[in-house]
């Protein structure tokens, strides 16, 4: 059996479960969605907004890097014209497991373009090792690449442009190179520095339950939670969430509504949905992703440090 490299848990050819919405793709019943499941901050998006994924490389993936919105939209319109920023938390991972995240400091474009097509590619970058409970945000125009021994799950913007530098070469189903895409990546990397790298760990919380703010930016802002009691959970009408459950099981309970929730699921929960009960059977964890108001993150800035978080921790979580 070939292995699965990455498993999409919010494509819009996803289909949905349960529901009023069941049996319909994620995008035909996005079109449907009521405004007040959206939330008023997506209400008028025309596209699914966050895109989920499981990563499980057995390999180094591909070196590569995502333009930004402002290429994206004059070189890519046929795309969808939208860049790609991301966040990658490390589910598992093996001992010796690693990445490439960003350039090492004062790399140059010309040092870069010398050593293209060539594993020594490799020492342009800064070498970062991975542990369980790992958070890494990666920005349009950082170089990157994962290497095997990990399961991550990644948060990005709603769009699949990937321009490939270096593919340790490998050959496609009919035995050739597969496409490389150096001259878009040369104009979209940013040589010079990106806000990139890991993510310090945060956490606050009551007795039964532990909350890490992972990573927040312009695209999405993603918590992390972990518990073994019941807790209740409040919706925000500005917009949907996603529950992404990373362990554990036991049912969601809502008004009206009832049901199991278990490992490796994602759930839709709507705006208008102003509290959910989580009844674990064993001890959860789960990361809960929502779309933010993208022209102010000080929302979220006086809810960290309401929460006892200092400024300087917030502003290694939150990227303007």
């Amino acid at each position: 059996m070939e292995p699965i490299g990455e498993a999409w848990l919010t494509d819009v050819l996803c289909r949905i479960a349960t529901g009023p919405f069941a049996g319909k793709t994620l995008g035909e019943a996005w079109s449907e969605i009521p405004p007040e499941w959206r939330g008023e901050r997506c209400a008028a998006m025309r596209d699914f907004p966050l895109l989920v994924k499981f990563i499980f490389p057995t390999d180094k993936l591909s070196i590569q890097v995502h333009p930004g919105d402002q290429y994206a939209s004059v070189h890519e319109v046929a795309a969808g014209g939208r860049g790609k920023t991301e966040m990658w938390h490390a589910v598992s991972a093996e001992p010796d497991a690693k990445l490439l995240l960003g350039l090492k400091p004062g790399v140059t474009k010309p040092e870069f373009e010398a050593k293209l097509g060539s594993h020594s590619l490799e020492d342009l970058f800064q070498e970062i090792s991975v542990q369980q409970n790992d958070t890494f945000f990666v920005s349009a125009g950082t170089p990157h690449s994962i290497g095997p021994g990990v399961v991550m799950c990644e948060v990005q913007g709603y769009s699949d442009l990937t321009y490939r530098i270096y593919d340790y070469g490998r050959v496609d189903s009919q035995g050739r190179p597969r496409q490389l895409h150096i001259e878009k990546a040369l104009q979209v990397i940013e040589f010079n520095g990106s806000r990139h790298g890991k993510v310090p760990s945060v956490n606050w919380g009551p007795e039964n339950i532990k909350v890490w703010p992972l990573v927040a930016c312009r695209y999405f802002a993603t918590y992390k939670f972990q518990f073994d009691k019941y807790i209740v959970s409040t919706s925000h009408r500005a917009a949907f969430n996603l529950f992404v459950f990373l362990a554990g099981n036991g049912e969601l309970v809502w008004d009206g509504g009832r049901v199991p929730y278990q490992r490796g699921e994602c759930w839709f929960i709507p705006a208008a949905l102003e509290r959910c009960e989580f009844l674990p059977d064993v001890e959860t964890t789960l990361l809960r992703t929502h779309v933010p108001d993208p022209t102010n993150l000080d929302e979220l800035r006086d809810q960290l440090r309401q929460s006892g978080i200092s400024d300087e921790q917030i502003s290694r979580v939150i990227f303007d």
